[in-house]
């Protein structure tokens, strides 16, 4: 475990089994159709591509950067598309894909837009749900784990650019973000 990690909240063979879970329900919910998933980095890319490994229905992808926290550990509340799609999405079925909901501020901007782009349909998937955070009436359609209000990091999640790439979630000690 790295030393700033206070400790583990869901260990790696734990996410890539719920992962897989995941998968074969959205797996499912689109038997004979075509999915179009698309991830909002930098967050989600561990668990986009984690996920659509394991979907069994014809997949493409695409990612869409967003953001509501700048450098800090809350959000701004104001949501910055920082990099659109180039994709037409007009009848597509789209997985937005999350690391986490947090605010619900996000996924509730991103699915708007893409409501005026004429999806098929629009979904959301999130690794992480912290339902007490929620600032929005936002519901995931998939999602990985209910977790507390704890700043976690890992398998993509960071602060500061760092601590992303651990194999796992885990909570970071607060002595290294109340600084």
């Amino acid at each position: 475990m790295h030393p700033n990690i206070e400790k583990v909240l869901i260990d790696e063979k734990t996410l890539k089994t719920r992962i897989a879970e995941m998968a074969a329900e959205i797996s499912k919910d689109y038997e004979g159709e075509e999915l179009l998933v698309i991830g909002l980095l930098k967050g989600a890319s561990y668990f986009m591509m984690e996920l659509t490994q394991h979907l069994s229905v014809p997949t493409q992808i695409d990612f869409l950067k967003v953001s509501s926290y700048g450098s800090g550990t809350s959000t701004s509340g104001k949501v910055d598309i920082q990099f659109d799609t180039s994709r037409n999405l007009a009848g597509k079925n789209v997985l937005i894909v999350d690391d986490v909901v947090d605010s619900g501020l996000t996924l509730k901007a991103v699915r708007e837009l893409f409501r005026t782009r004429n999806c098929k349909s629009i979904r959301l998937a999130a690794m992480l749900d912290k339902k007490e955070r929620r600032l929005v009436k936002m519901v995931p359609d998939y999602y990985g784990f209910v977790i507390p209000d704890e700043f976690v990091v890992g398998f993509g999640l960071d602060y500061n650019e760092d601590y992303r790439t651990l194999p796992y979630v885990g909570i970071l000690k607060r002595s290294v973000y109340e600084k």
